[in-house]
């Protein structure tokens, strides 16, 4: 290879395409045969009721809004099997997924304004899609600037009826829609507190209630404690017009036991906003969520934002690297994960998105009633470890060969 073509495709993936292309999913289907492909498709996204996913028929306003403003607009459907004494329960839902919009040098207020602009229009179109639940990335509303431990950032912060909840309260209202909103949340009745919350609010306008984060990392440059704490918000579910639902925020998906306890409130949708890069996390990205679907038997719509946030004073990540400005190419790749193990195609790891999918509720109850897992379920078992490991002169319950440590003759 030459040069200037070396150079053109390492061009190519600064921007966090896969040599050009959105995802790997456009990248298969450009690059194999109809028939190779379907083979593939049906090994990376399994069948829903024993067929691959079906396309959503997409409104002609919402695909004129997505060509012209470059935005990947994608949608799938997840269907259940019929029952007789059950009409099926048919939700409409969407995940926006989007990059900043100015850089990080200007006011913050600008930045805000430009963002509240920008997702404006992907509302719109989720709108003009007939989504009945929609949800936003993690603190929407500004840049993930938690890497940078400048307490500065802290400005973006709101309380729960604040700018942003204002805002999207006129969308939800407007398209009869429940809006998920992630942000960074400040407890003005509690010594100006700050918080990573995410904020439902109804189809009508109306606050339905809040959860906070309840994992926060401190890995690499993720250490958000440095703004806030866990949450003390618990596992709450939200019964809406359309569905009950809950949310994991973005790092509470390495937890296993986090994913399980919304489940054992009677969620049928988890949403997991996020923020992640690359080179940390992106391996696990496609597995956790469609993991957690199964094993709890709901949907997860997994979000995340896209491009690279650079800041305006370099800093370090504790890994003895050299300090810099960004930490890394957010990959976007948001998708949802239903309980049968199958899953939507991604949106593109570069580019704005909304992904919309319509999924019969129905198909939890059904696959709880095939797999049994809450009835094999021994939480009587794993209360008792729990608890036994808790307390401060826990022992591990290992069995040891009893010729391990015996001394030879």
């Amino acid at each position: 290879m030459d040069k200037k073509n070396e150079n053109a495709e390492e061009s190519v993936n600064k921007d966090g395409s896969i040599r050009g292309y959105d995802s790997l999913h456009t990248l298969l289907s450009a690059n194999l045969k109809p028939h190779i492909y379907q083979e593939v498709s049906r090994l990376l996204h399994g069948l829903n009721c024993g067929k691959p996913l079906e396309l959503v028929a997409l409104s002609a306003n919402g695909k004129a809004l997505s060509s012209e403003h470059d935005f990947d607009l994608q949608g799938f459907c997840f269907r259940a099997d019929k029952e007789f004494l059950r009409e099926p329960r048919v939700v409409r839902v969407g995940l926006i997924q989007n990059s900043i919009v100015l850089p990080t040098t200007l006011h913050f207020l600008d930045q805000k304004k430009a963002i509240f602009q920008k997702l404006k229009l992907l509302i719109d179109a989720a709108g003009v899609s007939g989504v009945n639940i929609l949800c936003l990335q993690e603190a929407w509303t500004m840049p993930f600037a938690f890497c940078t431990r400048e307490k500065r950032w802290c400005e973006f912060a709101e309380p729960v009826d604040g700018e942003s909840t204002q805002f999207l309260q006129e969308l939800a209202q407007k398209y009869n829609m429940v809006i998920i909103s992630p942000i960074l949340e400040r407890d003005v009745n509690h010594g100006d507190t700050i918080w990573n919350t995410a904020i439902i609010i109804g189809n009508h306008g109306n606050i339905i209630g809040k959860h906070r984060k309840n994992h926060i990392p401190r890995v690499g440059d993720f250490n958000e404690s440095t703004y806030y704490m866990e949450g003390n918000t618990g596992h709450p579910v939200f019964e809406t017009a359309f569905g009950k639902i809950a949310v994991n925020i973005c790092y509470g998906r390495h937890h296993p036991l986090n994913w399980l306890a919304f489940g054992l409130n009677g969620a049928e949708i988890v949403f997991n906003p996020s923020a992640t890069v690359g080179e940390l996390s992106e391996p696990m990205w496609p597995i956790e969520a469609r993991n957690a679907a199964i094993a709890n038997s709901y949907f997860v719509g997994s979000i995340n934002r896209v491009g690279t946030e650079v800041f305006p004073n370099p800093f370090t990540s504790g890994d003895g690297k050299p300090q810099h400005k960004d930490f890394g190419h957010f990959y976007g790749s948001s998708h949802f994960s239903a309980p049968d193990g199958s899953c939507t195609p991604s949106l593109s790891r570069f580019r704005d998105g909304l992904l919309i999918s319509d999924m019969d509720l129905n198909l939890c109850r059904q696959l709880k009633d095939k797999w049994g897992f809450r009835m094999t379920a021994r939480y009587e078992l794993y209360a008792e470890m729990l608890a036994n490991y808790s307390k401060t002169d826990y022992e591990p319950q290992v069995i040891s060969d009893p010729l391990l440590h015996k001394k030879s003759p």
